[in-house]
């Protein structure tokens, strides 16, 4: 059984991304919090949910701070934004903070559902429009020696930044996962960073000034 947990204020919005989240699989359940304070007060009645799924405008926190709130307290439940608010600068706020995804309201559900599969599965995913992909899919070079990055670690980096999970990097390159786990720290290294959304934030902050 998958548990996510949707913090959101308005009340359709709410029950439509709990109708959204039912497609996810047979087994989903939903729990809709209209606070950051109700959510808070969940995730320490049921702090083994899978997700939380939190909007950035809160009547009574603003969502980077909940986000904060949660990676300290709850660091295994992975959080995903989804926000009006999609422009660079708050995208690269929420994954410094501890989001594992951010997701524009303007997006399809289709892509919402994509965004939560990839983030239960270990991953990180930001928005496809957000300037960024181009940007990293050229990053290789200048990147790997800056950092001192080997051609394996800079492919597994690369595959990394585009949202892949380490099974699907081992996947892509024929290595085991063990393997591709064991490059996964070297990068953690190089970037000076401790997991997969702030290594994404470093890199794709590198990409942008290329």
């Amino acid at each position: 059984m998958t548990n996510i947990l949707v913090v959101e204020d308005h009340v359709l919005v709410r029950e439509a991304m709990s109708q959204t989240l039912s497609r996810l699989q047979d087994d989903v359940t939903c729990v809709g919090v209209k606070s950051a304070a109700e959510a808070l007060a969940e995730l320490d009645r049921n702090p083994d949910r899978d997700l939380a799924v939190i909007d950035l405008m809160l009547p009574d926190m603003n969502g980077f701070s909940l986000l904060a709130i949660l990676a300290k307290r709850y660091p295994e439940v992975p959080a995903i934004v989804v926000s009006a608010l999609d422009d660079s600068a708050s995208i690269q706020r929420a994954m410094k903070v501890g989001a594992s995804g951010f997701v524009p309201k303007t997006c399809s559900s289709d892509e919402l559902l994509e965004a939560i599969r990839i983030v239960l599965d270990g991953g990180v995913y930001t928005p496809k429009e957000d300037g960024a992909g181009g940007s990293r899919r050229r990053s290789g070079a200048p990147i790997q020696e800056r950092f001192g990055l080997t051609t394996a670690q800079t492919r597994v980096m690369e595959l990394l930044a585009q949202g892949n999970t380490n099974r699907e990097i081992a996947d892509l390159l024929g290595l085991s996962e063990g393997t591709i786990k064991v490059h996964m720290s070297a990068i953690f290294r190089a970037l000076n960073v401790s997991n997969r959304a702030q290594a994404v934030l470093v890199i794709t902050r590198h990409s942008a000034r290329l």
